[in-house]
């Protein structure tokens, strides 16, 4: 019976053989979260929790094993000030994190892809911060609140009764112009967790598009009356949706997400600029393509599924969904532009600006393109979009596009509307406005109703800045 107990428990299996061993830690710090990966052998179950005076982050980890150097981690830019580890009661491993600050943890689970094994991905947020560092002047907030306020309400000048809408002008004189800066939103995709797509010789897509994304930005601000806002300026990881969310606070004018394409044949190669779709894919190859990157948010921890909390979120989201088309009509017009800029520099994969779900582009209120610098996947391609040359060519191409888009159609209260107004001379049926005019006194000097006055210049609301020029309806 001895001889036998022995031989069945040989043939047990070792527990302590099929303990995870933690191989590896890696983290990403951004500006409003961090995000710290467990590379581990096996699958392994978590317990995580906070502790109070002095604040620290206990991640413990049942039947596992360190076989990584803590003193390796790079902590800068998080919340981390120290790492340590132990042995815990019964064999566990217990990792603890010092922080510099309240935290909210989450945790979850991967299971092994093409480029990880297990892992154990645990988030750390930072209540109260915005994911990016250069929040927009309040009064530039206040000016762009009112420019989306009137948009959304059009018509209503049209169905008011003229007689109050002479009383409601009577007192508004013209407000000096605010002389904006044009908002340009630059996304790089992908980031930390999630690399993107992989070249033949090892180029991630994340890292190239970033260098694309930080010429761009340098391109946009450096040229008077526009300004950049980078989505994240560090290899780290943005929710699909967190990303146009952003883009939406900075109160952006224009959305643009860059990415370097990838398909499992190394034979396709070229740029594409992709506008939203409201009615699904234009071709295969989009929808194909669509449905890759909105995965990202798998690889980054998200479900990929909205999960919408109360009905009123949902009547929100109609209500945006009602003004998709015009911004759409904005997004295929800039995105022919780009397009055609991009074929000077390189070859086009497609001739025609294509249409996709991808999530990023579904802000309704911001145009929004995202462009395929590339096939990160052909060799060739690959070799040109390394290069510091060609990025910056790329870089070049998307930014002559916008900036031609927005010198002919600027936003009205920019710099760039202030200064076409200023530079032309109004012609006999025109007037541009001086200091101390209201609409009513316009109107009346000329002999026309304001709201015909109005309604000649597309005028959504009340407001009248010094140096519009004004057209003069006959009547």
């Amino acid at each position: 019976m001895g001889l036998l107990a022995i031989l069945c428990l040989a043939l047990l299996p070792d527990a302590s053989a099929r303990a995870a061993q933690v191989d590896n830690i890696r983290l990403w710090a951004a500006p409003d979260h961090a995000r710290l990966v467990f590379d581990l052998s096996d699958h392994a179950e978590a317990n995580i929790f906070t502790l109070d005076n002095p604040r620290r982050l206990v991640i413990d980890l049942d039947r596992s094993g360190l076989d990584t150097d803590l003193a390796s981690l790079d902590l800068e830019g998080s919340a981390i000030t120290a790492v340590r580890s132990g042995v815990r009661d019964g064999g566990g491993l217990r990792v603890v994190l010092e922080l510099s600050r309240e935290v909210e943890p989450r945790h979850f689970t991967l299971p092994p892809n093409e480029q990880y094994g297990h892992r154990l991905v645990v988030d750390m947020e930072y209540p109260g911060e915005s994911a990016v560092q250069n929040p927009i002047d309040p009064i530039e907030a206040m000016i762009r609140e009112q420019e989306i306020a009137a948009n959304r309400h059009r018509n209503e000048a049209d169905e008011a009764p003229s007689a109050d809408i002479d009383a409601a002008v009577v007192s508004q004189p013209a407000a000096p112009h605010p002389r904006r800066d044009i908002i340009i939103a630059i996304d790089a995709g992908h980031g930390g967790e999630d690399p993107g797509a992989i070249g033949p010789s090892g180029i991630r897509e994340k890292d190239v598009v970033m260098e694309i994304a930080r010429r761009l930005q340098r391109l946009v601000d450096d040229t008077e009356g526009f300004r950049a806002v980078m989505i994240r300026d560090g290899d780290y990881y943005v929710g699909l949706r967190q990303r146009t969310r952003i883009a939406r606070e900075q109160k952006a004018d224009f959305f643009v997400s860059i990415h370097a394409d990838a398909f499992n044949s190394p034979r396709p190669n070229g740029s594409s600029v992709y506008a939203l779709s409201q009615r699904g894919a234009t071709s295969e190859t989009a929808q194909w393509l669509a449905a890759s990157e909105n995965q990202a948010d798998l690889i980054g921890g998200v479900d990929g599924n909205l999960s919408l909390n109360d009905k009123d979120e949902v009547l929100r989201g109609v209500l945006l969904d009602l003004t998709m088309t015009a911004t759409l009509n904005d997004s295929l017009a800039i995105g022919g532009q780009v397009l055609d800029q991009l074929g000077r520099v390189n070859r086009l994969h497609k001739s025609r600006v294509e249409q996709a779900g991808f999530m990023v582009l579904k802000s309704p209120d911001i145009p929004s393109l995202l462009i395929e610098t590339g096939f990160i996947s052909n060799p060739d391609e690959e070799r040109r979009l390394r290069d510091s040359g060609h990025q910056q060519r790329l870089a070049e191409s998307i930014f002559a596009g916008l900036r031609s888009h927005f010198r002919s159609n600027p936003p009205p209260a920019s710099l760039l509307a202030w200064q076409r107004d200023n530079q032309r001379s109004p012609s006999g049926n025109e007037y541009r406005i001086q200091p101390g005019d209201t609409l009513s006194q316009i109107a009346a000097r000329h002999g026309v109703p304001v709201g015909q006055l109005k309604q000649a210049n597309e005028l959504n609301g009340d407001v009248i800045r010094v140096g519009q020029v004004l057209r003069i309806p006959r009547s």
